[in-house]
């Protein structure tokens, strides 16, 4: 089968979250992903957990459908090994400590000079320029930095997420700039030096709240897991079951929630509820009522209601529930791929393609492929 990314060779200095997550994806698409580690303890992320069968649960997600190559890039012969994959390659990617490719003769401008098609990305914490280039980063680092925990949590105690987010951004952003830059080079037959930031990433997904906060103002209160602005929106308990998650976002879902959920009809018309702003600013009170009547109910019993009543809602699930769910079940959203535990359940990348499928190839064991690469470049075994 044809995928989109057969074409492409992408080499990739890649350790953690951020470069492995755009990699894997491109990898997704077809294209081939050879992965530098070091010898023995490979990416440091195989470390960081036995939570996958004896794998790390990092290293599973992100690192299937790619080729290990184990270097000690201290040493010349590895290092010139490295340099003529590169000549081979259409992407570089690289996420390693500020600096180090320069060191190595591997940045990007050093790389485009003998190559103009390469594409080259560089991922870090704060871009290649500015005063804090060589700041050291991590994702809590950044969330922290781009205002992110300044609007997570409860009022009292600031939360970061509980997905490594500024790394996910930045994976994604260099993701889609690699796309667009294979795109231009098919255009015009030059790459490109891409340069995403895990900072730039995270802050642009703070778009609203910054807006918000415009001119000074103040920014959305930390709400937990309800909504900053609008109510009701978030999770409510009920008598029986795990809390129910339901969202009201106009006047005619809040009189639909009145007759058909609360059963009080009349109450749409309180003053102290009859519009969003009015909600907003009495939720004790509104609480009071939506308890008095969840109370009494089971988490089905309330969902059924909500459903008739055609009000957005959901439920809070476990990790458990979300492997089982029966909406991914219906859609057959998983596989399995090879890895040195057995097979292992992973997820398809989101979005159907009627044109292929996504490649889903065991995740590697450290230099598994060392030798065959080197081969391939005609050298001897290092």
């Amino acid at each position: 089968m044809t995928r989109p990314l057969d074409h492409i060779t992408v080499v990739s200095l890649e350790h953690a979250i951020a470069a492995p997550l755009c990699t894997r994806h491109l990898a997704d698409l077809g294209a081939r992903v050879i992965k530098v580690e070091r010898p023995g303890g490979g990416d440091f992320a195989r470390a960081y957990d036995q939570r996958a069968r004896g794998l790390a649960s990092h290293f599973v997600w992100v690192n299937r459908s790619k080729e290990s190559l184990a270097l000690d890039l201290k040493q010349d012969p590895a290092l010139a090994a490295l340099k003529a994959l590169i000549d081979r390659a259409d992407v570089v990617v690289q996420n390693l400590a500020p600096g180090a490719t320069t060191r190595m003769g591997l940045d990007a401008a050093t790389l485009r000079a003998q190559n103009p098609r390469l594409i080259v990305c560089d991922i870090s914490g704060y871009g290649q320029d500015g005063p804090y280039r060589d700041k050291k980063a991590y994702d809590l680092l950044i969330q922290s930095e781009a205002g992110y925990l300044g609007i997570t949590g409860t009022p009292d105690t600031p939360s970061k997420s509980g997905n490594s987010i500024a790394d996910i951004a930045a994976g994604m952003y260099a993701y889609s700039n690699i796309l667009a830059a294979i795109i231009h080079r098919d255009k015009t037959g030059e790459g490109a030096h891409i340069d995403v930031s895990m900072l730039e990433a995270l802050t642009e997904w703070m778009g609203f709240p910054m807006y918000y906060a415009m001119d000074g103002a103040a920014p959305p209160p930390r709400t937990g897991s309800a909504h900053a602005t609008i109510y009701p929106y978030g999770p409510f308990p009920v008598g029986e079951g795990p809390a129910v998650m339901l969202g009201i976002q106009n006047e005619r879902e809040w009189q639909s929630f009145c007759t058909h959920v609360l059963l009080q009809p009349d109450m749409a018309q309180d003053p102290r509820f009859n519009s969003g702003v009015q909600r907003n600013a009495n939720r004790q009170a509104l609480a009071a009522e939506i308890d008095a009547v969840f109370s009494k109910l089971s988490a089905d019993s309330v969902i059924e209601r909500l459903e008739a009543a055609q009000i957005a809602n959901a439920r809070v699930n476990s990790l458990a529930d979300v492997w089982a769910h029966p909406q991914l079940q219906a859609r057959a959203r998983w596989r399995d791929v090879g890895s040195s535990a057995g097979p292992l359940p992973a997820l398809l990348p989101p979005g159907r393609n009627s044109a292929f499928d996504y490649r889903m190839d065991p995740i590697p064991q450290v230099g598994e492929h060392t030798q065959a690469i080197l081969q391939e470049l005609g050298l001897d075994p290092l």
